[in-house]
């Protein structure tokens, strides 16, 4: 059972206290992804926007920066340049979201080198991006405060429960010191005592 964890969590830290950021369950990811409507151009596009912030931990600011030509249509493979503090990681897509992303590609004004753009080939502004979040989780009845950086969040927290592999966690996540990614582990350590202390009640 994974537990939704409410975004009054706090670890305690040498004497001070640090709130855990809140994250999506399963379920809830699966609801938001839901709701763009893939059939017109600009659902499509917002859905790819989701996708890469679930499955590759994109920033906002990564995510509208990534170019065409950063990404390896044949692999997936997703080359981040210049992201926070300068420093460039490689990530990857599976087939399925590779695909979406095709057909966002295929769809999009082929003069704009950013993979994502408006319909008329001009930037995406992260105002826009936070929007229609935010605007999505509502639709879809999501309680918590739903931001791209809490799904950055969701994204971090489920790759570590897959792998149980905090430095994998830090290369995805591009994080310059362990110590930053480490808050990872304390979301799933609440979850398993949690699960624990309901262990065949």
């Amino acid at each position: 059972m994974i537990i939704e964890l409410s975004s009054d969590s706090v670890l305690s830290t040498g004497g001070s206290a640090k709130r855990l950021p809140a994250v999506l369950t399963r379920e809830e990811q699966e609801l938001l992804l839901a709701v763009p409507n893939q059939k017109a151009h600009t659902g499509l596009r917002n859905y790819c926007m989701l996708q890469v912030f679930l499955n590759a931990g994109l920033r906002v600011s990564e995510a509208l920066a990534l170019k065409v030509s950063d990404v390896d249509w044949v692999s997936g493979k997703l080359d981040i340049r210049d992201g926070k503090g300068g420093r460039d990681r490689v990530l990857w897509l599976n087939e399925k979201e590779l695909e979406k992303l095709e057909r966002w590609q295929n769809t999009r004004p082929t003069a704009c080198e950013h993979v994502f753009s408006t319909l008329k080939g001009g930037p995406v502004h992260d105002r826009y991006v936070r929007d229609f979040v935010k605007r999505y989780a509502r639709k879809c009845g999501i309680k918590k405060d739903v931001y791209p950086h809490l799904l950055r969040h969701t994204f971090a927290t489920d790759l570590l429960r897959s792998t149980s592999d905090v430095r994998l966690v830090q290369k995805a996540l591009g994080h310059a010191s362990l110590a930053t990614t480490m808050i990872y582990t304390h979301i799933v350590d609440e979850q398993l005592e949690y699960a624990l202390k309901n262990f065949r009640e």
